[in-house]
């Protein structure tokens, strides 16, 4: 754990002018961030990504304004979005295609410890389209507030509420047609309504 005490909001602040304090912020959301990245480029690229995060994180630096929630996740997540867009287009113009919807499957398996519901979680995950999918992650294992995930997306609040909504009644739909039992409340953020 960091031995800086200060809270995110001042971490931010301070290191709009103090660059070496990247280390706190690192020690404090790598592993976050690569939990993140894992999940969407899998394990392997996860770590270099990662790294590349930090690295974009220290040059943006100046422009940081802290998040309301006082969390600083919100604006790592929008960089690593950025660094795995341009690790997928780089990918593809390469020809390595990308991991499978951006979603690292292993990680599903161990997660949910249950091998039969891998294929309706494909099925859901794979009707609902790129920016759904973004924001019900997020919201839904990533554990981000709605305004949290709408920030590190780069949309409004209520653009975020409404793909999300769309996504979870997109997901219904599709448990609903394979038989499967749906929760009561689907991945309901923390601290918010939605």
């Amino acid at each position: 754990m960091t031995s800086d005490c200060r809270s995110d909001v001042e971490l931010l602040a301070a290191f709009r002018t103090n660059p070496e304090l990247i280390g706190a912020l690192y020690e404090r959301h790598a592993d976050a961030v690569y939990r993140f990245l894992s999940r969407r480029a899998g394990p392997n690229a996860a770590e270099d990504l990662a790294s590349e995060v930090f690295v974009a994180a220290l040059g943006a630096r100046k422009r940081v304004f802290p998040h309301k929630s006082g969390s600083a996740l919100p604006w790592l997540y929008g960089i690593a979005s950025n660094v795995l867009r341009a690790h997928l287009r780089q990918a593809n113009r390469l020809g390595r295609g990308q991991p499978e919807m951006g979603v690292d499957w292993e990680a599903v398996d161990a997660r949910l410890d249950a091998q039969a519901l891998r294929s309706q979680l494909r099925e859901v995950i794979g009707v609902l389209s790129a920016k759904e999918r973004d924001i019900l992650l997020l919201v839904a294992w990533d554990g981000l507030t709605v305004t949290e995930a709408a920030d590190a997306l780069g949309m409004s609040k209520v653009a975020a509420r409404t793909r999300l909504h769309r996504a979870r009644q997109r997901a219904q739909a599709v448990l609903s047609s394979t038989g499967r039992p749906s929760a009561a409340q689907p991945c309901q953020p923390r601290g918010e309504l939605t």
